[in-house]
Parts: C-alpha cells; sequence; structure tokens
C-alpha cells in the first residue's frame, strides 16, 4: 500500500540471487564479469552488484561517467562511432576503449596512446558472422550491419595498438549459443588470437534464466581458456544481471468493455515505459494473470498514452478487475527505465526497492520538471 502507482521496484533478494550466479561463474571459470549499464544502470544498487561483478561497460560518455562515478571500478567503454568532442573526457574514465571500425580507431589512436594519466586498452569490435537472434532488430550480425569489423577486412596481422576484440553478437541466449560464437571466433579470428590480451565476449548470455545450462557455459569457457591462456575473457551481461529482480506496478484507471473483451486503462504506458514489449514483442507476465480460457473475461491491457497501439494483451484473472486494482508487471527491471520515454507528458513511474527484510524505500519520484527540462 504504500507503493506509489505507477513505480519500478527491485526486490534486493532477487538480485542478490541472481549475483550468486555469476559469482559461481567466476569462480569456476577464468572469466571477468561486467555489468553492461545499457541494460540496467539503476545506481542505487550498484554497491550491492559490485560486491560481485568486476567492472561495468559503458556504451557513450554519460554512461561512462556515471560507471566511474557510481560503480568505481573498471570502465570498458564501446560506442558504435565516438564524438571528437567526447573522446578527451572519455579517456579520463575508460580503463578499457573498444572501437566499432578501423577508421576510428585510426583517428582516434593519437590521443588514446598519448593520454598521460593512463593508457587504455584498446580493442576492436569484431563481427562473428554468427548470432541466433532471430528480431532484426537485436541482431547485430545481420547482412550489411554496421556494427563490428568482419575477418576479412581485417588484414593478416593485429592492428597495431590493438589488445583485444569485443564479440556482442547474443541476446537473451543460451550456453550453445556462446560455444558456437567461440568456434566462430576461433575459425574466422584464428590468425590474430596469439596476439589478443583480452577477449570480451559482450552481453546477451542469460545465464540467470531458470534453463539456463550454467555447468555447460563453464565448461566452454575453460576450455576455450585451455586453448589459449594468454586471453583474459570478459563479459558484460545486459539483461541476465537484472533478470526477474522486480516489477513496474500500475493501477486501473478505467474498463472499457467491447463485444470481444474489456480494455484495461491503466496509468503505465508501453510505448514510454516498457517499449522492448513493443519492440520484441513479447507478452509480459502479470501477477494473477493467465491465458484466458473458453468463458472468461478477456482482459487487454491498455497503456496511458494516445498511440494507438499502446496496448498489449490478452490476459484472464480468477476474479473480475475494477477500477483502482493495482496491475504488477513481473521482470520490469532490464532495459526499462533505460528505455523509458515522458512521451505525451505521461506521468512517469517512480523508483524504489524492497530490501532483504521485505520493507520498501522510495529512491525516485518524477515531477512536471523533470518532463519540461529536457524539452528546453
Amino acid at each position: 500500500a504504500n507503493i506509489p502507482s505507477p513505480c519500478f521496484v527491485l526486490e534486493e533478494e532477487l538480485l542478490d540471487r541472481n549475483l550468486a550466479v555469476f559469482d559461481r561463474v567466476q569462480k569456476s571459470a577464468p572469466i571477468r564479469i561486467m555489468l553492461a549499464l545499457k541494460g540496467f544502470s539503476l545506481f542505487h544498487s550498484f554497491p550491492q552488484i559490485r560486491t560481485t561483478l568486476k567492472g561495468a561497460s559503458a556504451s557513450s560518455l554519460w554512461e561512462a561517467r556515471l560507471a566511474a562515478e557510481e560503480f568505481g571500478t573498471e570502465v570498458h567503454v564501446y560506442s558504435p562511432a565516438y564524438r571528437a568532442e567526447d573522446v578527451p573526457e572519455i579517456l579520463t574514465y575508460a580503463s578499457h576503449m573498444t572501437f566499432n571500425s578501423i577508421g576510428q580507431w585510426e583517428q582516434f589512436r593519437p590521443q588514446v596512446e598519448g593520454y598521460a594519466p593512463h593508457k587504455p586498452s584498446a580493442g576492436l569490435r569484431i563481427n562473428p558472422q554468427y548470432s541466433p537472434v532471430k528480431t532484426a532488430l537485436y541482431n547485430p550480425c545481420q547482412p550489411s550491419t554496421r556494427l563490428g569489423v568482419s575477418a576479412e577486412h581485417l588484414g593478416d596481422t593485429l592492428p597495431a595498438g590493438i589488445d583485444g576484440f569485443l564479440s556482442h553478437n547474443l541476446c537473451e541466449s543460451d550456453s550453445f549459443a556462446l560455444e558456437k560464437t567461440l568456434a566462430n571466433i576461433e575459425k574466422l579470428f584464428a590468425r590474430f588470437l596469439p596476439d589478443l590480451k583480452w577477449l570480451n565476449l559482450g552481453g546477451g548470455h542469460l545465464m540467470t534464466r531458470k534453463d539456463y545450462d550454467v555447468n555447460h557455459a563453464i565448461e566452454v569457457l575453460n576450455a576455450f581458456h585451455t586453448r589459449h591462456p594468454h586471453i583474459q575473457l570478459l563479459m558484460e551481461p545486459g539483461s541476465a544481471i537484472a533478470w526477474e529482480t522486480g516489477f513496474l506496478i500500475g493501477k486501473v484507471l478505467d474498463l472499457i468493455p467491447t463485444d470481444d473483451l474489456v480494455n484495461v486503462m491503466l496509468d503505465v504506458s508501453f510505448t514510454a515505459h516498457m517499449p522492448d514489449c513493443l519492440e520484441m514483442p513479447y507478452q509480459p507476465e502479470i501477477r494473477g494473470a493467465r491465458e484466458p480460457e473458453v468463458g472468461d473475461t478477456i482482459y487487454r491491457m491498455g497503456g496511458s498514452s494516445c498511440l494507438a497501439g499502446d496496448f498489449l494483451g490478452d490476459y484472464a484473472f480468477d476474479r473480475e478487475l475494477a477500477i483502482g486494482d493495482r496491475v504488477i508487471f513481473e521482470d520490469m527491471m532490464h532495459y526499462t527505465m533505460v528505455k523509458t520515454s515522458m512521451f505525451n507528458g505521461v506521468v512517469h513511474p517512480s523508483i524504489g526497492r524492497i530490501d532483504k527484510e521485505g520493507k520498501f524505500k522510495l529512491w525516485r519520484e518524477f515531477s512536471y520538471e523533470d518532463y519540461r527540462s529536457r524539452l528546453g
């Protein structure tokens, strides 16, 4: 009752459960696991996360600064295209800096190698020419991709000054996709491996999903290390860190019956607050809801924006919904807060946590001034 609506709520006990999985992997295989801020950047939780993870990865200047200021360990930075005016400040934060193309590396190499306080370890993103991802929006290895350098474009030797490779080609994938990724890298980039210092396997390793074969992943990582003991393995999961660690709570504002179903008008928006539901797309789990059966009242969840497609369905409940009821969307930590917008000026969800004693603490509320300040 003391949780405002709408509100994103992190459950600390569930986050600890996920961190225990990564702790086990790091203790069983020679790999350093980092937090990818592009998937989860709730900095209030960083003190809890950094007890296990070895650093943070960033995709921009602002993420790099947040990682440095709030996470405070290694900061691995990669951008599809760096802005020249951002690079001097990025260098102050980055322990590792990865480039998307040979051209960008050549452009910024003098600054990276000449940075006096510390020289970041430089890397290139590669295209392993394999991805199990079916949704084109999330597939970085689709034909004519702009992401990563293919083996045939790298010549015969590792470009001067490059220490490592980044391969990011997975999305909520299993350990067998990890195994195939490493096999493709060994096949296509074999001539460069003797000179590499590190290999970052990117994100998309959903180790905290219940059906993920963690033992198999550990075997795969150890086997690669046996073949290439000089290469430091890295990984930067996005979804997996915060997988099933919290929810988004909303409220029923109106019920609009039609001949076929009841439209549930909520104070949350799919397009503004849960965009992956529409982009992937996928239908989120709702606490206490189930698949409709014959004879059930069908409820279609409608978002609070005026976008015609701001809805998802269909659901059934064991009791009829009423105006004022709370609706809890499960697993709403990863790729939600980092992608929300203030489209339509709809009320933005607050942010809070439930601690290990079951007590709720409100971390952040948003106001009209937050909306206004983004526009001028």
